[in-house]
Parts: structure tokens; sequence; C-alpha cells
């Protein structure tokens, strides 16, 4: 692919957009990041602090570790460190910074500053509303259709700032370009210079949580379970690095990743697996980062038709696309590379999101088990046919199926997790 075509410079965009750095769960981190821009707004100690969230916010929020909260769990404790502490210039990193004073800090404000929570039913699949107020005066802010896109400001009921909620769009539109087969021509023809330090610290943050991850105790440590139950092969190491990153995020490791489509976990898994195979192949260090930018791209390839959050998991696209990306390191191109992608989607697209929480690594190791058989099923010529299921001849017919299924098919799957989860 050349340089000035425009799906060259479209998909170096995409990259940079994507595979940004986030501290925490990005639906908790969204909320600080609001309730931080919030604070600076109001410019003074808010005695009272309001926060609406989606069904989708809450689901993602109520069963995971905030950072520097001292493992306390869901909307107010977000909302606490982002007033309290968080550095809003940072964005996803709002709360990266938190010094242990300043978790004094968060600690005091839960105490003294009520935090009322409701639900918002009228809105986007992602919005978040946190309103802040002093003795004198108020200040709203709006986040929704991704995780940074602030839409709304304002200041003792006056609009100071406001874009439309079809904006956030915007972010995703050029994503229409990505195609399975051209994805794969710019991973072998993208001048790595091109994409800046993304995916080398891409490699550093998600390798670094990953050791933390299988190392130490956290979560459900799915990721050693792995190691002690199944022995430490290849196949088992990528599934058990892969879910001890999450492992690790998921109750709270203050440690930053990575992100992919808007998630830390998915961030995780579509590249960690990756990074396994290439140590275990001994393949040059250009060739594991062109693996990455196919697993990457794939990723939100499949990600684009779902939509940021959905009752869909999104580790199955995560994971579909690490099998893309083991293949691509052991020579796999395009023929390779689209049946690996339909086999893995055929075993595991039922899999659904009940929110962020430890068994999300669960879900990591059998998503990631799948994209790795699914390109063993090619290797022995075996592939799930087009009429089988979901499956539709043609990878990328296959990948409109998916996004169908959980952009549409299961939103009252949605709706009544949501139910079931708020009913607990």
């Amino acid at each position: 692919m050349k340089k000035n075509d425009i799906r060259y410079e479209t998909y170096i965009r995409i990259l940079k957009e994507e595979l940004v750095p986030a501290m925490g769960c990005t639906e908790p981190i969204a909320i600080s990041y609001c309730a931080a821009r919030c604070r600076d707004l109001l410019g003074e100690t808010p005695v009272r602090c309001t926060v609406g969230a989606s069904g989708n916010i809450i689901k993602n929020v109520k069963s995971v570790v905030v950072p520097h909260v001292d493992g306390l769990k869901g909307i107010e404790a977000a909302a606490a460190a982002g007033v309290a502490a968080g550095n809003a210039d940072r964005i996803l990193e709002v709360i990266a910074g938190v010094t242990e004073e300043q978790k004094q800090d968060i600690r005091r404000f839960l105490q003294e500053v009520p935090v009322q929570v409701y639900p918002v039913e009228d809105g986007e699949l992602l919005d978040i509303r946190v309103t802040l107020y002093s003795e004198q005066h108020s200040a709203m802010v709006r986040i929704a259709g991704y995780h940074t896109n602030i839409v709304c400001m304002q200041k003792d009921g006056r609009t100071v700032y406001e874009r439309g909620v079809e904006t956030a769009g915007e972010k995703t539109s050029n994503h229409n370009l990505l195609d399975v087969e051209d994805i794969i021509d710019f991973a072998d023809t993208v001048d790595l210079a091109d994409l800046g330090d993304i995916i080398e610290r891409q490699i550093r943050y998600n390798g670094a949580i990953a050791e933390e991850g299988i190392t130490h105790n956290w979560g459900a440590n799915v990721g050693k379970v792995i190691l002690h139950s199944y022995g430490d092969d290849v196949k088992q190491r990528a599934r058990a690095m892969a879910a001890a990153g999450s492992d690790a995020r998921m109750s709270g490791c203050e440690m930053p990743v990575v992100i992919n489509s808007g998630s830390g976990n998915q961030g995780i898994t579509v590249s960690v697996p990756v990074m396994v195979y290439a140590r275990e192949l001994g393949v040059p260090h250009e060739t594991l980062v062109r693996a990455l930018v196919v697993s990457n791209l794939l990723a939100i390839h499949q990600k684009t038709g779902i939509g940021r959050l959905s009752a869909y998991c999104g580790a199955v696209s995560a994971g579909c696309g690490a099998g893309c990306g083991i293949a691509y390191l052991q020579g796999g191109r395009y023929k390779e590379i689209a049946h690996t992608l339909v086999n893995a989607l055929a075993i595991v697209s039922g899999i659904v999101c009940d929110g962020a929480k430890p068994s999300c690594a669960g879900k990591i190791a059998a998503s990631v088990e799948a994209g790795i058989l699914g390109y063993q099923m090619y290797l022995q010529g075996q592939q799930f046919r087009g009429g089988d299921g979901i499956v539709s001849k043609g990878v990328e017919n296959t990948i409109r199926n998916i996004g169908r299924l959980g952009a549409r098919g299961m939103r009252e799957t949605d709706r009544e997790i949501i139910r079931i989860m708020t009913d607990c």
C-alpha cells in the first residue's frame, strides 16, 4: 500500500486514535475524567455530586475495582477519584498520578460529599452526566458516544460548550475503510516510523501488566490456574498471560495499559498472545510489530459494526484478532487469516458481556483459544462454511453478520443483563 493512498493515512490515524494508554477500566475511568473536567469547570469545592449513567456504563462499572480507592468499586468511587484527585489533562490516565495524600482526599470526599447516581434512559449506550454543586454554583459535563467525547458543558445552567452527540460517529466514520485484505497489505508495507511509539508502547505496557498478573495475586488468578492446570506450552502461555493481564486490571492494579476499541481488556487480549508467540518463534521484532498492526486493526474492524458497548463480549473480537496476528507471525496472509478469523468467530461469538469484572479473564482465555484453534483448523484443512449458523461466504460478510448480531440482535439481551445485574 502506497503512502499517498487514503487507506494508508486512515489506518495510521485509526491506530493513533484507538491505541491510547488508560489507567484502570475505561468505563469507571471515563466517569473519573468527566468528574475531573466538571470540577475544573465548577472551580470550587463541591458539596454535592450527581452522576447520570446509561445502562451499559452501570453494567461496566458495577463490579470492577477503581485504582487508588482502597479496593472500592462502582460509580461513586470513580466519581470521587476524579473530583478529589483527577488531572483531566491526562484524559484516560486521569488518576494515574494520584499520591498517597490524594488517596486520603478521595476517602474524605466519599465520607463527606453525597454522591447520587441515577440511570440515563434517554441517551446513548455510552452516556455519562456529572453535575457538581457548590454553595453558590453548579457545573455539568456530559460524555457520550465514546469514552472521552465531551458533548456538553454547563455552568450555572448556562451552556458554555456543546456539540451534537452525533459527532461521536466522527471517530469511527473512517473505520468503514477497514477491510481484511487491505489491513494485511498495510501491515506488510507500512513504514514503521509512521507508527511512532504506539505499538512499542502497547508492547511495554500490556506486557508489564500481564507479568504483574501472572506473578502476583489478582482477582480469580485465571492466568495462574491455566498454567497450573494445562501446562506451559506456547498456547497455554498465550492464554494465561492475556488472562493474567485482565486478572490484574479488573482488580484495581495501578498500571496503565494501551487500549483497543475503548477497552483495556481488549487491548491486552489483542496484543499479549501475539507477543508470547513471537517470543516462542524467535521472529524479528519488526515482524512482531507488523503482526500487532494486523491483530489491532482486525479487532477494530470487527468492533466497528458492533459499537463501543454491547451485550457482545469485546474479548471475542480481540481474541480472534490475536489468532490472526499469530497466523501472520507464522507467514499467514490473506487466505490463512481470513479463514482463521471466520473459524474463530464461529466458535465464540455467543459470549455475552455482563460488565467488567474478574470473570473477564476467563472469557479472554476462551477467546484467545478460539483464535488459535481457528488458525490450526486452517492448517489442517478444516473450516466452517457459509451457511453454518451466522457464518456467510466471505470474511467481510461474516464480519458484517457479527456487527448485526452485536449491535441489533443483542439489544434486548443487553437490557436483560442490565436488569439482572441491577436487581442483584
